[in-house]
């Protein structure tokens, strides 16, 4: 019986250190670097291929181009805010995101869809369209 006490103690104290925090990403940094208008921190969340849409000019583009594409955007379109309007989550798989995009001259409706790969977002599709 003593022995079963013991046991029962080691679990209850040991229980709670033993287990594994799970991370779960977080769209916060994709948030952030569309705010700041840096097309550098954005590009770190692309996958290796992704769908781009600016305002009708669509195509599908590696990491690197897509930065650039983004990085002319954001120099003629320099940001004065970004905010998400809606969000439709699903952990583990693909999710979606619409934000607002404002620059001194105009407002952008932006579509991200990411995929939650190793714990972290990457994102395969991002569109901007002018309201």
């Amino acid at each position: 019986m003593l022995i079963v006490k013991i046991l029962f103690f080691f679990f209850l104290v040991i229980s709670p250190f033993s287990e594994e925090k799970e991370t779960v990403p977080s769209i916060d940094p994709i948030i952030s670097a569309l705010e700041s208008g840096s097309s550098n921190d954005l590009a770190r969340f692309f996958e290796n291929s992704i769908t781009l849409n600016i305002n009708g000019q669509q195509g599908d583009y590696s990491r690197n181009q897509a930065e650039l594409v983004l990085k002319d955007f954001f120099k003629k379109n320099p940001s004065q805010g970004f905010s998400i309007l809606y969000q439709k989550e699903s952990p583990g798989s693909i999710s979606t995101y619409i934000g607002e995009y404002t620059s001194s001259t105009s407002i952008y409706r932006v579509f991200i869809k990411v995929s939650d790969s190793n714990n972290s977002f990457r994102i395969y599709s991002l569109d901007f369209v002018k309201n």
